[in-house]
C-alpha cells in the first residue's frame, strides 16, 4: 500500500524531531526559578549582579524576560550546567539572544561552552573553554563576533571579520559547527559567514612551506624596468633650485657697518628642474618575480577531529561591561539547526515586531515631550522678555514725568525773574 505524500512529509518530519537533541534550552519563564539553575562564581567579591528584566521595550513582557547586566563597570561572571555531552559525528548548535538596550560602549555580548568539570563558583576569564562566541563592541573600532575555538589546550581566533550588530533591539546570534569540518555563523536567522576550521582558523600547521634548500639564482634578473643606458643628462639641466632675487634692492637705511653685508632674499628659481633621472625602459633579461618553491609540511598532519569536544557540560556568560543594561535570553546548545531555527522563529521571530514598535512609539513620546519642554521653555523667556519690556517702559515714564516737572520749575523761575526786571524797572 502506497502512503499520500503528505503523510510521508509528516512521517520525516517526525522523524526529524525526534532525532534532534537539545542538550540545554533556557527562556527564563519560570519568574525567580532561574536562580537556581544559575551559578554566580566567587572568584572575585565584586563581580557584577544580574537581575530578570524584559528591558525598557519589548514584544512580550513574559516571553522577553532574560537575564540583565544590572551594575556599570563590572565584570560579570555566571553559569548554568547541563548534562555532559560529545558532538562527535554530528552538528553542534550554539544559540541565544542578546539585546543593548543601553546603547553599549564597550562591552562583551558572549557566551563560553565549558567541558563539565568546570568550577563554576570559581569560574573566571582565565578558566579554559571550548568555544567562545557572540558579539563585542568597544568603541567605534571593535564591532564584531567572537568565534573561538580551543584546540589542544590552545584558544585560536577567527582568522575573518564578522561585524555584529550594534543597535539597542533583541538580535539572535547563531554558531553551526559541523562534523565535516565546517562552520556557519548566523545572525537573526540569516548566514553572515562560512567556511573551514582549517581555512578560517590557524588550528593547524600549514600544509606546505617554502623549501629551506631553495634559493633565488644569483643570476636570476627580478627587475621589470631599468635605466635606459643610452639617455644622458641634457647639459643645461643643472640649474640651482634658489636664486637671488633679481628685483630684490638694498633698503635706503641699511648700514653695513651696523647690519653687515646686504644679501638679497632666495626665491625658488623657475628654470631648476630638479634632480635627473634617466628614463626607463623595459629590462631584457626580465625573468619575472622569484617564487620560493614550497614542500610539504612535515609537521603537518590533517586531523578529523578538529570540530569534536568531550563532555561539553557548562554554558557560561564570563564578560566586562562599561555600561550595563544587556539582556541575554533564549538559550539553546542542540545538535539539530533545523531545531535552532525553528526555535529562533518561535522566540526572537514572534516579538521582533512587537519590539521595534514598542521603542519606536517610547522615542516618539520622548521626543514630543522634548518639544513641549522646549516651547514652555521658550514662552517662559519669552513672558519673561515682555516683563522686562514693560518695566522699561514704566521707568521711562517715570523719568518723562520727573523731566516735565523740572521744566515747569525752570519755567516758573524764569517767569519771576522777569516780573522782578520789571518792578525794578
Amino acid at each position: 500500500m502506497k502512503l499520500p505524500v503528505a503523510i510521508l512529509a509528516v512521517f520525516a518530519s517526525i522523524a526529524v524531531t525526534i532525532d534532534a537533541t537539545v542538550y540545554f534550552k533556557e527562556q527564563f519563564l519560570d519568574g525567580d526559578g532561574w536562580e537556581s539553575r544559575w551559578v554566580e562564581s566567587k572568584h572575585k567579591s565584586d563581580y557584577g549582579q544580574w537581575k530578570l528584566s524584559a528591558g525598557k521595550f519589548y514584544g512580550d513582557a513574559e516571553a522577553d524576560k532574560g537575564i540583565q547586566t544590572s551594575q556599570d563597570a563590572r565584570f560579570y561572571a555566571l553559569s548554568a550546567r547541563f548534562e555532559p555531552f560529545s558532538n562527535e559525528g554530528k552538528p553542534l548548535v550554539v544559540q541565544f539572544t542578546i539585546k543593548h538596550e543601553q546603547k553599549i560602549d564597550c562591552g562583551g555580548g558572549y557566551v563560553k561552552i565549558f567541558p563539565s568539570d568546570l568550577d563554576q563558583s570559581n569560574m573566571h576569564g582565565d578558566s579554559q573553554y571550548y568555544i567562545m562566541f557572540g558579539p563585542d563592541i568597544c568603541g567605534y573600532s571593535t564591532k564584531k563576533v567572537h568565534v573561538i575555538f580551543n584546540y589542544k589546550g590552545q584558544n585560536h581566533l577567527i582568522k575573518k571579520d564578522i561585524k555584529c550588530k550594534d543597535d539597542e533591539l533583541t538580535n539572535l546570534y547563531t554558531l553551526i559547527l559541523n562534523p565535516d569540518q565546517t562552520y556557519e555563523v548566523k545572525i537573526n536567522n540569516e548566514k553572515v559567514e562560512s567556511g573551514s576550521l582549517e581555512d578560517d582558523w590557524d588550528m593547524l600547521p600549514p600544509k606546505t612551506i617554502k623549501d629551506p634548500e631553495a634559493k633565488k639564482p644569483s643570476n636570476w634578473d627580478d627587475r621589470a624596468k631599468i635605466d635606459d643606458p643610452n639617455d644622458t643628462k641634457p647639459e643645461e639641466w643643472d640649474k640651482p633650485e634658489t636664486i637671488p632675487d633679481p628685483d630684490a634692492k638694498k633698503p635706503s637705511d641699511w648700514d653695513e657697518d651696523m647690519d653687515g653685508e646686504w644679501e638679497p632674499p632666495m626665491i625658488t628659481n623657475p628654470e631648476y628642474k630638479g634632480e635627473w633621472s634617466p628614463k626607463k625602459i623595459d629590462n631584457p633579461d626580465y625573468k619575472g618575480v622569484w617564487v620560493h618553491p614550497e614542500i610539504d609540511n612535515p609537521e603537518y598532519t590533517h586531523d578529523v577531529t578538529m570540530y569534536k569536544f568531550e563532555k561539553i557540560g557548562v554554558l557560561g556568560l564570563d564578560l566586562w561591561q562599561v555600561k550595563s543594561g544587556t539582556i541575554f535570553d533564549n538559550f539553546l546548545i542542540t545538535d539539530d539547526v533545523k531545531e535552532a531555527e525553528e526555535f529562533g522563529k518561535e522566540t526572537w521571530g514572534v516579538t521582533k515586531g512587537p519590539e521595534k514598535k514598542m521603542k519606536d512609539e517610547q522615542e516618539d513620546m520622548e521626543r514630543k515631550v522634548r518639544e513641549e519642554e522646549e516651547k514652555s521653555k521658550k514662552d517662559t523667556e519669552g513672558g519673561d522678555e515682555e516683563e522686562e519690556e514693560e518695566e522699561e517702559d514704566g521707568e521711562e515714564e517715570d523719568e518723562a514725568e520727573e523731566d516735565g516737572e523740572e521744566l515747569e520749575e525752570d519755567a516758573g523761575t524764569e517767569e519771576d525773574s522777569d516780573v522782578k526786571e520789571k518792578d525794578e524797572l
